[in-house]
């Protein structure tokens, strides 16, 4: 098991890792946050790439005092390296070689790796003859032939295009179940953070703000910039006045009390995920921009100075300016207090 222990680190007064302290164990876990979140320092952090206070442990063994080529680590990285001097096979083959393995030995474990990864056809093809998804498979396949208990991916696929992602992803999630090694695999990308790891940490300003099993983590997010994180689009968030009688949003006016739970009167924020907002109801908004995204549509819409985000599951078209009347459903609602910490989760919880 990796443990970490309080790490921390700032520079030039600004704190890139806050006392983090987290434990991953074999298996896939992804660090979502956005960027400058600190995910990729961690991930420096846990290769020896960056030097925080506090303490990093694997099996019980201290690695304060170790290099980073004395861990037993690799790492790909956004922007991947392949030797470009050195065909696909023998780009897996020389790390194998720098650390004492035949020539011979060394090319069939290569060879086995390129087998998993759907490489065989391109052993003997340069880097520059192969296509970006196969560059980054080849960085990916050179990473986990090391056989290193820990594998450290940050954001290795940001710049491919949209379907080769989407592609990338299946055939890395399936490869890295069935390797038994480690994996901490950093995103902006909420839906990828939570369809590939068997379990999610939420980051934001060098802190961990949660973790968990990825349904548990998206279901109910402890504070409100966990809620922030771990929604894309954007979470709709509502001011409101809770009475024992009158509930009030800010400049929504007053809806009916039973909309929500039983509270003590106070001030409160409720949070509505995009999907959550849909059309028709009594409601009027105004558009003010709309994007299309394969086959769903983000809306965000202007409520009398109140900013909404209405995600439609289907290719939609509003003009700019347009009204448009929707309904947002409160009752699925997520609640927080004032000190911005989930203390409901709507009517359907109540």
């Amino acid at each position: 098991m990796l443990s970490l222990s309080d790490l921390t680190l700032t520079e030039s007064g600004v704190p890139h890792l806050a006392g983090i302290s987290l434990a991953f164990r074999p298996g896939l876990t992804t660090l979502l946050g956005r960027t400058g979140a600190g995910k990729t320092t961690l991930l420096r952090a846990i290769a020896g790439l960056a030097q925080p206070t506090g303490q990093i442990r694997f099996n019980g063994e201290d690695w304060s005092r170790l290099a980073p080529w004395q861990r037993p680590v690799a790492m790909v990285t956004q922007q991947f390296i392949n030797y470009p001097h050195l065909n696909v096979l023998d780009n897996l083959a020389f790390p194998l070689m720098r650390r004492g393995e035949a020539k011979a030995a060394a090319r069939e474990t290569a060879r086995d790796m390129l087998g998993r990864v759907g490489l065989s056809q391109m052993a003997s093809r340069r880097p520059s003859e192969l296509s970006g998804g196969q560059q980054q498979r080849v960085a990916i396949a050179r990473a986990l032939v090391k056989g290193a208990p820990i594998l450290l991916l940050d954001e290795p696929f940001v710049n491919l295009d949209y379907n080769l992602r989407e592609g990338m992803r299946e055939e890395l999630s399936a490869l890295l179940q069935a390797s038994g090694t480690t994996v901490i695999y950093a995103s902006t990308d909420p839906r990828e953070a939570l369809r590939m790891g068997d379990q999610v940490v939420l980051m934001a300003e060098g802190r961990a703000l949660q973790s968990g099993a990825p349904r548990a983590v998206f279901a109910a997010p402890e504070t409100l910039d966990a809620a922030r994180v771990v929604n894309d689009p954007p979470v709709n968030l509502l001011g409101a006045a809770v009475s024992d009688t009158t509930l009030v949003l800010d400049h929504l006016g007053p809806a009916p009390r039973d909309l929500l739970p039983p509270l003590p009167p106070g001030r409160y924020t409720l949070a509505l995920r995009a999907e959550d907002i849909r059309q028709g109801g009594s409601l009027m908004t105004r558009v003010a921009l709309t994007e299309v995204s394969g086959s769903e549509t983000v809306t965000h819409l202007d409520a009398g100075g109140q900013p909404l985000v209405m995600l439609e599951r289907q290719v939609a078209e509003h003009a700019l300016g347009s009204s448009l009347v929707v309904t947002p459903d409160f009752k699925a609602a997520l609640i927080y207090g004032p000190d911005g910490r989930l203390i409901a989760k709507g009517g359907r919880n109540g």
